[in-house]
């Protein structure tokens, strides 16, 4: 049975928000973002969630298992500003029980 978990995410001002993200329906940290509306309509998923823009490059804070970057997420955080040895693309981390407790901040607008 799916059920919710609970992600805590820091905004673009240092507001942090605790939220609840369901795991049965096949969302992403930036779909929960924007759910939320934890940033500004039109600057975090730009791109659609395809990684091409870091619009939604985010830092994790603590030691939750996330699934490997891919070689795409890592392509695009080359390229991308104010990244950090943890940051992470939102739109590359599906929602998944093994997220429960995840903290994380969004990376500042570029």
């Amino acid at each position: 049975m799916a059920e919710d978990i609970s992600i805590k995410i820091t905004d673009r001002e240092g507001n942090t928000h605790e939220v609840q993200a369901p795991t049965d329906m096949n969302l992403n940290i930036m779909e929960i973002v924007r759910m939320y509306e934890l940033a500004p309509e039109g600057t975090i998923g730009i791109c659609g969630g395809m990684a091409m823009c870091a619009s939604c490059q985010c830092y994790i804070l603590n030691d939750i298992k996330i699934p490997e970057i891919s070689d795409d997420e890592q392509a695009m955080l080359s390229e991308a500003f104010n990244v950090k040895t943890n940051s992470r693309l939102g739109c590359q981390i599906q929602i998944t029980e093994n997220l429960e407790g995840l903290e994380l901040e969004l990376a500042p607008e570029s």
